[in-house]
């Protein structure tokens, strides 16, 4: 069978062979074996449904194996034998354009040179899939292969739940992943429910169909390094020759030692996993690797002496570069970690004095040693980290939970009022004010043709936007407008793609929806080869709630309501989106956030143009309407401003409260 036919059978006619494991793979962490004998049971009935009745007796016993060694039911063996990658829209089967568009997404997703651990459908953070296991990948693809324009798909974290009739002005998917009752979002209850195959991580954009490899974080992390160091370092000095030590190569963290050269720094960045590292190193997107400590100090001390800009992945743990950058008395100027401690205890953080194998073995074998020796590694990195900075390093959490699971240790990571962190996450001293308030978030495409040329095309249209927004912009928001202007003419000479044709840039409502429609324009004009997949990253001005990182700096106490990303949600969905998703759980943790984003397909029609509109202005404007609220100024300036260009637009604003009333009532 072509690869056109076998999407469009999903589950195959013939039971397949059961596949060999390939030890040489990027395989995901063993899980905690925490079900039942009776839970097994259930679990492994569960994943039989989707088969039929004559197999049940060869997969039973097949499924119960995986999860008695892997934690999860995969169904390894009905992993398709094609290649999974981005394939050009055209060779793909679809009824639907925009559900050949979804497929192209998903694809890009699960391959190999994109995902994390793509055997096990989990694209990054160590535990975000796109689908729990194979038989719900083989079913989508089906679902999308043969659905209308007046149907919409259910996906129940990573299940297929069936089409629905709908409408062409419904979206053609609607995702929701680990979408809890509240009292059952705790850390053993995904571990649980995800063994029993009924619930999955999403992630943020693993689950919703929108990574684009680590170029989607690669700016959002510049724009943080730059200004990081603007805030560091005097008018006069630059970052060449100045240290960023971090953590992890991962998937959303590979991004780091790219952000850092395209600063101008020295980015150190440890990684535990050698695979990992080497991968990244392969890619091109650290400059070098290094496995022994004696060998980095040396190098190190080279670089800063030299003035360099270079990335250097440490095939090891962070907490010893620390402890022996503050023996050997080197400077840190900027300090972050981003390794996945979201999920703490099953792989998203390895703890000192273990090798990488040892951590493995532990973490599947001896789940509350392993849990002892994170926590007891934590509070050395912390104060490892607390020596540091009061030598002058500036350090802040990068919103993966790291001053979060530090704090549950015991390490010194509190401030005096035993409320809040002594460090900040970068979304309070930086983004948060700097870009979201103001409206500016990851906005992303794809160019389904799979064409650079297109891709250089769009490139080409989005630099004359933002140039011709640039020429009578207020003052307020020139820097964002200039650093963006400069990302995206030297986006391509960075060489930031990875699987798909794809770019991400920071833009605010007035600018997304300006490029989106002279994207629209050239895919109707023939400019373009093939339509245009608009997204961004849930890590953005509206779509999330999450009140240790993109809502760090709401401070009128709704930090840990979740209104704004399950409105947003909504909204996007009547308003154009070609898909939508929501999730429990992202980059800080599993029911320490709910996250939404979107998918829009320009395929140069008028309809697309209307859709365009009206979604990306709510997209943005609803976040800003509710960072108003919460008295944050930038937004505040941004909302009224938005208010003048758009009569439609009518917010509810914050009374300021002049602090003298305070006098004598406390």
């Amino acid at each position: 069978m072509n690869f056109k036919a076998q999407i469009i059978q999903g589950i195959p006619a013939t039971l397949p062979e059961k596949k060999t494991y390939n030890p040489a793979l990027n395989h995901a962490p063993v899980r905690k074996d925490i079900l039942s004998p009776e839970e097994k049971k259930l679990a492994v009935r569960n994943a039989l449904r989707y088969f039929p009745a004559k197999w049940h007796h060869v997969l039973a016993p097949d499924f119960l194996e995986e999860l008695n060694t892997y934690g999860r039911i995969y169904m390894h063996r009905f992993k398709p034998d094609y290649a999974i990658y981005a394939r050009p829209l055209s060779e793909y089967p679809y009824q639907s354009l925009h559900a050949g568009c979804i497929m192209l997404m998903i694809q890009n997703n699960l391959d190999p040179a994109v995902a994390q651990h793509p055997e096990e459908l989990i694209t990054y953070g160590g535990n975000g899939g796109v689908f729990q296991n194979w038989a719900q990948y083989l079913l989508t693809m089906s679902y999308l292969a043969t659905m209308t324009d007046e149907q919409t798909l259910n996906m129940y974290s990573g299940h297929p739940q069936g089409l629905f009739p709908s409408s062409k002005y419904a979206p053609r998917v609607v995702v929701s992943n680990g979408m809890m009752i509240p009292n059952y979002s705790k850390v053993d209850d995904l571990e649980r429910f995800s063994a029993l195959g009924v619930t999955q991580y999403g992630q943020m954009t693993a689950g919703s169909y929108m990574y684009i490899g680590p170029q989607g974080i690669v700016h959002g992390t510049t724009i943080t390094l730059m200004n990081a160091f603007r805030k560091k370092l005097s008018a006069k000095e630059n970052p060449a020759g100045k240290i960023f030590l971090t953590a992890g190569l991962g998937g959303m963290s590979g991004a780091q030692p790219k952000a850092g050269n395209i600063t101008g720094c020295i980015t150190i960045c440890a990684e535990v996993n050698p695979a990992a590292a080497q991968k990244r190193h392969e890619q091109g997107w650290v400059d070098e690797l290094i496995a022994d400590l004696a060998d980095l100090v040396k190098r190190t001390k080279i670089a800063v002496q030299n003035k360099e800009t270079v990335s250097i992945a440490y095939v090891g743990n962070v907490v010893d570069v620390w402890e022996r950058f503050d023996l050997e008395d080197i400077s840190i100027e900027i300090g972050s970690d981003q390794t996945s401690l979201h999920n703490p205890w099953s792989g998203g953080y390895y703890p000192s004095g273990l090798s990488f194998e040892a951590a493995n073995e532990m973490m599947a074998g001896n789940p509350d040693l392993f849990k002892e020796k994170v926590q007891e590694s934590l509070r050395k990195h912390a104060a490892a980290i607390n020596r540091h900075v009061a030598k002058g390093t500036y350090f802040f959490d990068y919103g993966n939970a790291f001053l979060l699971e530090c704090s549950r240790a015991g390490a010194e990571v509190m401030a005096a009022n035993g409320i809040d962190f002594k460090y900040p996450s970068y979304v309070q001293d930086i983004l948060g004010p700097m870009c979201f308030d103001y409206g500016f978030g990851p906005f992303r495409w794809v160019c389904s043709s799979g064409q650079a040329e297109d891709l250089a095309l769009t490139d080409r249209l989005a630099l004359e936007v933002l140039e011709e927004i640039k020429a009578s912009a207020p003052a307020e928001i020139i820097e964002q407008l200039s650093d963006n202007i400069t990302w995206i003419r030297e986006a391509a000479a960075n060489k930031l793609v990875v699987g798909s044709q794809a770019r991400i840039l920071y833009a605010d409502a007035e600018g997304r929806a300006k490029i989106a429609e002279k994207f629209n324009e050239a895919v109707k004009n023939n400019q373009l080869s093939a339509p245009v997949i608009l997204g961004r990253d849930h890590h953005d001005v509206s779509g999330t709630d999450s009140p240790f990182r993109e809502t760090s700096n709401i401070y009128d106490g709704s930090r840990f309501t979740a209104d704004m990303a399950v409105q947003n949600v909504i909204g996007d969905s009547f308003r154009g989106a070609t898909w939508v998703s929501i999730h429990n759980g992202g980059g800080v943790g599993w029911g320490e956030v709910i996250n939404g984003g979107f998918g829009m397909v320009l395929d140069g029609t008028n309809e697309a143009s209307e859709k365009l509109k009206n979604m990306l202005f709510y997209d943005v404007n609803n976040g800003i309407a509710r960072r108003s609220w919460a008295r944050n100024q930038e937004a505040d300036f941004a909302i009224r401003r938005e208010m003048e260009r758009t009569p439609d637009l009518r917010v509810t604003l914050p009374v300021a409260v002049d602090e003298d009333i305070w006098k004598d009532m406390f």
